[in-house]
């Protein structure tokens, strides 16, 4: 399980440039103010590997929105019955879909299926309606996190995170939350319902960590905190990625963040 801890550091000299270096990647990248994506999927639903296709391309750009997308899928355990086990599937995964189906009051899980922003929510491959819905989705600027990375052990990975927030976070009952992924996963299929076929994912979460509570926030600090991840066997950081997003109660998401990780962790 990954460790985590956090703190929330006043101004002073010594957290000076820290702050100031925060504040200037805000306003290089402006990159608060992206719409997230997830997926929930499953190698054993034979219409996944349509909408993965449709969220890839979406991941990548190439569709003008104008705005930054980010993408996370997440493959859930409950189509393992069929006969092929999702190697990336989880009950976490499944237990995050169950949350958003009580908190958009939906009949039942459906797979593939799209949630953005945590308030809204399509079929998968449905291009038309997932855009729509992208498109007026509402958008929050967000804290711009800087991250340092390290490896105490060839089986883990120290992610150290900090921002310099300008306003306090009215959500109280919020959450920071630490997402890894891992793109270019290519698995040859030979059971269920995609038998026979060659699957390619990307953007497929891999661990997900709550960093910390929106309590802890407060204007004019610089948070530092981190977490620990466990690594699978065959990591390479030239393939994954880092997401941040903070959530509320009821899973709307306010603001994300996308980082890159270092070439040859």
């Amino acid at each position: 399980m990954a460790r985590g801890f956090f703190s929330c550091m006043g101004r002073g000299s010594s957290q000076e440039r820290a702050a100031a270096m925060a504040d200037a990647a805000a306003e290089e990248n402006q990159r608060g103010d992206a719409v997230l994506v997830e997926l929930f999927s499953s190698q054993g639903c034979a219409t996944s590997p349509e909408a993965e296709i449709l969220v890839s391309r979406l991941g990548r750009g190439d569709f003008e929105l104008g705005f930054p997308v980010i993408v996370l899928v997440y493959h859930v355990d409950y189509w393992d019955y069929t006969g092929w086990k999702d190697p990336f599937g989880s009950s976490s995964s499944t237990v995050r879909q169950k949350a958003y189906v009580e908190a958009l009051r939906l009949d039942t899980l459906l797979t593939p299926q799209v949630i953005i922003q945590g308030r809204a929510h399509c079929v998968g491959t449905d291009q038309e309606a997932m855009l729509s819905a992208i498109t007026s989705a509402p958008r929050f600027m967000a804290p711009t996190f800087q991250a340092a990375f390290q490896r105490p052990s060839p089986d883990s990975l120290q992610v150290t995170l900090s921002s310099a927030t300008k306003n306090k976070i009215d959500e109280q009952e919020a959450n920071v939350m630490v997402a890894l992924y891992e793109n270019g996963l290519v698995t040859d299929c030979s059971n269920g319902e995609n038998k026979g076929r060659v699957l390619a994912n990307d953007y497929v979460v891999r661990k997900l960590e709550n960093l910390c509570s929106a309590k802890e926030i407060s204007a004019k600090k610089t948070m530092l905190g981190g977490v620990n991840f466990p690594l699978w066997e065959g990591f390479n950081s030239n393939k994954c990625g880092l997401v941040i997003f903070i959530e509320n109660n009821a899973h709307q998401i306010i603001c994300s963040q996308s980082l890159a990780l270092p070439e040859n962790l």
